[in-house]
């Protein structure tokens, strides 16, 4: 007959098979929340694929290079190959200099991706967009119309007409913008002066 210390024994080890049969490894608690937010460094070519509702992984599929690639032209600055930079600058409509600007890579500040800006959905849903670039970075840093406007010291209504008619702010307001975003003037507003040259 077993002893009292052997069954004890017995039910112990019964208890702990039952327990890694039905509990496995036990719960698993996340150490740590996977980031949802990514850094920029290419500001420009995200804000003209946000202004145009293209995922990266489109334009990927559409280039024929891989969505690691594209995401390291944005986030990373990199710039693409020759081929696949003229791929890119042909798929979007820009020149070279504006979408992969060195010096505006390396310069740029890392800034965080914020969550899908409501404030620039509405104004591409009710209107069109003349200047795509600068409706895409205040994409991009998540502003509104009235939040720009203030800073840079213009009306609502005029930087409105900066983004929906391609309207060129003065010289002064031009500087200002550039201030604000970090930007040249030339890339901010290079879509009124592509509108020019083409017709």
């Amino acid at each position: 007959m077993p002893t009292q210390l052997q069954q004890e024994k017995h039910s112990i080890e019964a208890w702990s098979l039952i327990n890694r049969k039905y509990l496995g490894k036990g719960v698993r608690v996340k150490r740590f929340r996977r980031p949802t937010r990514c850094q920029i460094r290419n500001r420009v070519l995200l804000a003209v694929l946000m202004a145009n509702d293209i995922k990266l992984s489109q334009l990927a599929e559409e280039l024929g290079v891989s969505s690691r690639s594209v995401s390291a032209w944005v986030y990373e600055g990199r710039v693409p190959g020759k081929n696949n930079l003229e791929k890119a600058c042909d798929y979007l409509g820009y020149p070279r200099h504006i979408l992969f600007r060195e010096e505006l890579l390396d310069k740029s500040p890392l800034i965080c991706q914020p969550a899908p800006s409501r404030f620039m959905k509405r104004t591409l849903t009710r209107s069109p967009v003349s200047n795509r670039i600068l409706t895409g970075l205040c994409m991009v840093h998540d502003l509104s119309v009235s939040d720009v406007s203030r800073w840079i010291g213009v009306h609502p209504g005029t930087f409105r007409k900066w983004l929906h008619q391609g309207t060129v702010p003065s010289a002064a307001f031009q500087e200002k913008a550039e201030q604000f975003f970090r930007i040249p003037k030339s890339v901010l507003f290079a879509d009124c002066a592509l509108k020019q040259e083409s017709r």
